[in-house]
């Protein structure tokens, strides 16, 4: 008898009512009270989440080794936990900053006019964002503000889950499109004028190309540049960041430029390097605020599935 599907499910309904008494944990607190709780369970993660701590350490290793010593690369590791803690713990308790106006009072603006001057011209946006602090604030605030916005995100392994941030999403205001069926409804809503925001800073299966980040080929998703190309769209950053005094900053940078020289696939490549050069940028200038457990390089040039 194979007990492999059974235990799976005992895990992950375990794994989904822990969640479920976090959430309603964090949100009897107070904020400062909630972030507090989390930087300590954040530090306990990386003492003990030994698997996260060491990816951590790796891929900073990859990314700094000839810039940062050891023990700056140890102690930036911990930080990526800490800001990580935090921004679960304002994610969170979400409804609770949008009910009682917090979230106004907590994100200050810098050049947010780059987003508002394209939306105002109604062809249609496409955000481009990352897992980069609290990119679920972002979006309700963007949403609280005026400007509806859709994301496209890969669906939770687990069912309960998926209802669960989907679920907090709608309530934020923003519409959530499963990543798999995403396509025909992103062309159709940017030729409609609506906003997007994409994430494409991960190493994910989507159809992709390799381009150089922190100067190693990582595998980077192209459809955001096909879009933008195709339709005609504006790629427009926006990131967040979160502030040594527990605010945030959302800071948007002018539409990216794309020059079409009558070979698209180089096209493509090009124009998906000026991405992951954004990205990089922002991340260097406050590293603690990605997720560096993530493994960015995990496919190499060559592999079968890129």
């Amino acid at each position: 008898m194979n007990l492999k599907p059974k235990i799976k499910k005992i895990k992950n309904t375990a794994i989904y009512i822990g969640i479920w008494l976090i959430i309603k944990f964090l949100r009897a607190m107070d904020r400062m009270t909630s972030i507090a709780f989390m930087r300590y369970m954040g530090r306990l993660a990386f003492m003990f989440a030994v698997h996260e701590r060491k990816n951590t350490i790796i891929h900073l290793t990859r990314a700094y080794g000839f810039e940062k010593t050891h023990a700056e690369i140890h102690d930036l590791a911990k930080s990526v936990f800490l800001n990580i803690a935090t921004c679960v713990a304002d994610a969170i308790r979400l409804p609770l900053l949008v009910k009682d106006g917090t979230i106004d009072k907590l994100v200050s603006l810098e050049n947010f006019h780059y987003f508002t001057d394209e939306v105002q011209k109604g062809k249609g946006v496409i955000i481009m964002t990352g897992h980069y602090a609290n990119w679920e604030l972002m979006g309700t605030w963007v949403v609280r503000h005026g400007y509806p916005v859709k994301v496209v995100a890969k669906k939770s392994y687990d069912p309960r889950l998926d209802k669960l941030i989907v679920g907090y999403r709608n309530e934020a205001g923003y519409a959530n499109t499963a990543r798999g069926n995403a396509v025909k409804g992103v062309v159709e809503g940017l030729m409609n004028g609506e906003t997007f925001g994409l994430l494409f800073d991960l190493d994910t299966k989507v159809k992709g190309v390799f381009v150089d980040f922190f100067g190693q080929p990582a595998h980077t998703a192209t459809i955001p540049v096909l879009l933008s190309t195709k339709l005609n769209v504006p790629i427009v950053p926006m990131f967040i960041r979160l502030t040594k005094d527990y605010n945030y900053v959302i800071t948007c940078f002018e539409k990216l430029v794309f020059v079409s020289t009558g070979d698209e696939e180089k096209d493509v490549v090009t124009h998906t390097q000026i991405c992951s050069d954004v990205y990089e940028k922002v991340i260097r200038a406050h590293p603690e605020q990605w997720i560096w457990m993530h493994r960015r390089w995990k496919k190499k040039p060559g592999d079968i599935k890129t």
